[in-house]
């Protein structure tokens, strides 16, 4: 998603066009929202699982996007798809083991390849999307086996997406100032804001919704203030990457509004940090 600012006013036929765009954006998330309230609902090994799916195809779209890197792709996946069971079944120290024991994976199915040159190239790009999405998807296993995890992982996915849907409105509403030029111009402070405000009173709201004994008005706060600031350099981080790569989107998978890796982007940084402040504030 894309925050739009600064910009002269259109035509009432633009205006329509990109109001019917957001519109379509919202219709092509529902599978995507059912599916993911269905494998959190079910926890466990069907929630592992299905992240290993969409591990999979977020993977699949950043290695064709550095192909060039000639990356490892079968070492990548089976990294990726180690470190959610040993989030599962274990815990950080295995998840620890496996991400060592990625480089030395990559390295024997790299020589196994009749072309070897560029190979540093191709560890370095391998390990880069394990060390970014396996990890990224390994924690979200993890908030899913604490305590209360289900309502943890949809109250830290509630609080990205409204992060982001707020950044995108109050940046398109009353941006002016860009946070990040190089990287992604059409990003604003005043987006940035609305966006923090916006995840962080979504976070609060869903806990106090639901009355969660186990988690207090200003517990919750404190987490979706974290979980609000992580998304927005989640996506950031991935539009330095596209950028750098000179891709627009990550894939097709929904369509005309990108991949999944467009769709993660800032899950993936808000369930790591959602994760640790969620453990030191509740004390788990």
């Amino acid at each position: 998603p894309r925050d739009r600012s600064d910009r002269p006013a259109r035509p009432r036929s633009r205006r329509r066009r990109r109001g019917g765009d957001t519109s379509a954006r919202v219709w092509a998330a529902i599978p995507a929202i059912l599916f993911a309230i269905f494998i959190t609902a079910q926890g466990g090994l069907i929630f592992a699982l299905g992240l290993i799916a969409l591990g999979l195809i977020a993977m699949h779209e950043l290695y064709t996007m550095m192909a060039r890197g000639r990356p490892v792709n079968i070492a990548g996946f089976i990294a990726m798809a180690a470190l959610v069971l040993a989030a599962l079944y274990g815990d950080q120290d295995q998840m620890v083991l496996v991400l060592v024991a990625a480089l030395p994976l990559t390295f024997f199915f790299a020589v196994l390849r009749p072309r070897r040159d560029n190979v540093t190239w191709s560890l370095a790009a391998t390990i880069f999307g394990v060390a970014w999405i396996g990890m990224a998807i390994a924690h979200m296993v993890l908030v899913r086996e604490l305590p209360h995890g289900g309502g943890l992982v949809l109250d830290i996915a509630i609080g990205t997406f409204i992060a982001d849907t707020a950044a995108y409105f109050g940046g398109r509403a009353y941006g002016s100032r860009q946070i990040a030029p190089l990287i992604s111009p059409n990003k604003t402070v005043e987006g940035f804001i609305a966006g923090t405000i916006g995840g962080t009173f979504a976070f609060w709201l869903f806990a106090v919704a639901y009355q969660h004994d186990w988690f207090a008005g200003p517990e919750a706060l404190l987490i979706g203030f974290c979980v609000a600031i992580a998304a927005p350099i989640g996506d950031l981080f991935e539009s330095l990457v596209k950028r750098d790569l000179d891709v627009k989107d990550t894939g097709r998978f929904f369509g005309a509004h990108g991949g999944v890796l467009d769709r993660l982007d800032g899950l993936f940084f808000s369930s790591v940090v959602g994760y640790y402040v969620a453990s030191a504030v509740l004390g788990y």
